[in-house]
């Protein structure tokens, strides 16, 4: 009969594998299309007539165009090949308006040759912004020398203090176009709904025909390469980027930029969602479609981590064997990367989860020193509970296992931080400290699990850890060395990503050189034996009683 809390975690896996499947479906759904099979209400496609068309870009002020006044022309392909490539580069004049914080459009025509696309009744266009507002990066200093690193342009124009927190025009240099070149044939009744809005309709003689889906790519628009509009400029480059695209990856896409645009809508800033626009854009599909997979598994391993180490501090009520020093470092280890990533302004992709963490690891110090609150009046008092004479002894391990370790790490830690003070310039003194702290933790970091190693050690027993926790953790250790080249972070912390996997080696170690017998060990840090276990060789069996603990986990939660 199973439990509560283990139905509970049956049910959240259940969950997970039916959003898969789920997810699965509806991808297929939106890479195929159901083409018409009958000749009545079919819509046939424009180009397989071939028509000879033109490429037509015209930069204005206005959001809304009316007639061809008041724009002015930056790009004419004449005899436009839908089927050829191209990439142009062009100036493009900035207006007054634009200068002082305004908006600059572009309207994208597909029309006949030697027509004017105001004049052609078979033209299809769509408008893009070239511009975007967001808050420019805070300068840099040397903190010592009071020596910046801004680039000449931003010199010649020196704003107040005020004023840097205040959005500003920045220019998007790319603009990428796709037009749809299958030969597709669509079903009246049954006509995509995504692929619907992009679609223009004619009739000719007795045959509907489908114009030439225009689409604008805005996911090749990248945070990293905005320019900011300085009122002293007056032209600016535009690089004009086209190529055909397929009916699945355009459907795909249209998708995938609507996502983005409800997670601005959601609240994400422009660099968030441009965290977003880098796996779609930087990856191939094939590896999209890993990543997908991959998420969905780090995902529910980072539910069962969280549930089961919450699950094992929760039911601690005693640290024999635990060192309350590794608990505390880690809580400041956490905390630190917290504030230097929200220092850094990372994507809540990574800013969240870390949050969250930082939060548990709070929690669980709480607990290591057996914490409490008392309240005389309005003030709060802490109190800490006793140790027993076990707990006193793994203190005293702690402790000089921290002695020893102190000798090393301090002076790195100092050396570091004066070096960064001398040679890197910073936004403030506060960024310099955090990122002195951090650089500390990234560098130098697992140097901490090192008393916790030497407990184990003078212990001869590694059965208080929490493996079951500890394992999902290392599997997810391997999932972030994928994220760490698809997700935009500090180069430190992608380091440490990869730091985190030696961890987890040292203590698998650990486990086969102390680990007596084979056995699983619970939750709750009690060694167990393991019935259906033989005598061999200790590497295997540690390999058998962490596979066991995996199994099990679907069952005891």
């Amino acid at each position: 009969m199973w439990s509560g809390r283990s139905s509970f975690t049956s049910l959240v896996v259940g969950v997970f594998v039916v959003y898969v499947v789920h997810t699965c479906w509806v991808m297929y759904g939106i890479v195929y299309t159901r083409p018409c099979t009958g000749d009545a209400n079919c819509i046939q496609p424009y180009l397989a007539l071939r028509p000879k068309l033109q490429l037509s870009v015209y930069t204005t002020t206005r959001s809304s165009l009316g007639a061809e006044n008041n724009v002015d022309l930056v790009l004419n392909v004449e005899d436009f090949d839908v089927e050829s490539k191209f990439e142009r580069t062009v100036n493009v004049s900035v207006p007054r308006k634009t200068r002082n914080n305004g908006t600059l459009y572009a309207y994208i025509f597909l029309h006949h040759t030697g027509m004017l696309p105001w004049h052609d009744g078979k033209q299809v266009h769509l408008v893009s912004p070239l511009t975007t507002y967001m808050i420019p990066k805070p300068e840099e200093i040397n903190l010592l020398m009071g020596e910046t690193a801004v680039q000449p342009q931003i010199e010649a124009e020196k704003k107040p203090s005020s004023a840097l927190d205040e959005p500003v025009s920045h220019w998007r240099p790319r603009l990428t176009l796709n037009v749809m070149v299958d030969d597709f044939v669509f079903d009246g009744s049954s006509l995509p709904a995504d692929v619907h809005r992009y679609m223009k309709m004619i009739q000719l003689g007795k045959t509907v025909h489908y114009l030439p889906i225009l689409f604008i790519d805005q996911l090749s628009n990248r945070v990293k390469d905005l320019m900011v509009i300085n009122r002293s400029t007056t032209e600016l480059p535009l690089t004009v980027c086209y190529d055909k695209i397929s009916l699945g990856r355009l459907r795909f896409w249209i998708h995938m930029q609507d996502a983005v645009y409800s997670l601005q809508q959601f609240g994400f800033s422009e660099k968030d969602a441009d965290e977003v626009k880098g796996i779609f854009v930087d990856t191939n599909l094939y590896f999209l479609a890993l990543t997908f997979f991959v998420a969905a598994f780090h995902l529910l391993f980072d539910f069962l981590a969280f549930k089961n180490d919450i699950s094992f501090w929760k039911k601690k009520k005693s640290m024999i064997g635990m060192s309350t020093k590794a608990v505390l470092w880690r809580c400041f280890s956490t905390v630190v990367i917290f504030l230097f990533l929200l220092d850094e302004q990372t994507s809540l992709l990574v800013l969240v989860p870390a949050g969250v963490g930082a939060a548990i690891e709070l929690w669980k110090v709480k607990k290591a020193l057996k914490m409490t609150v008392a309240w005389q009046g309005l003030r709060p008092v802490l109190q800490f509970g006793t140790y027993s004479e076990s707990e006193r002894k793994t203190e005293e391990y702690d402790t000089q296992a921290m002695k020893y370790l102190s000798y090393l790490l301090y002076p790195l830690c100092v050396g570091g931080a004066v070096y960064s003070l001398l040679n890197i310039r910073y936004k403030s003194w506060y960024s310099w400290l955090i990122n002195s702290f951090v650089n500390g933790v990234y560098a130098f970091g697992f140097l901490f699990m090192l008393p916790q190693l030497f407990v184990n050690y003078k212990m001869k027993s590694v059965a208080h850890l929490p493996w079951k926790a500890f394992t999902y953790k290392a599997f997810n250790t391997f999932i972030d060395d994928v994220f760490a080249f698809i997700i935009t972070m500090p180069t430190s912390h992608r380091l440490a990503c990869f730091r985190d996997d030696v961890v987890f080696l040292v203590y698998l170690y650990q486990r086969w050189h102390i680990l007596p017998h084979c056995g699983s060990v619970s939750g709750g840090g009690h060694s167990t034996a393991s019935s259906g276990c033989r005598p061999g060789p200790q590497g295997l069996c540690v390999l058998q009683s962490l596979w066991q603990g995996l199994l099990s986990a679907g069952v005891s939660g």
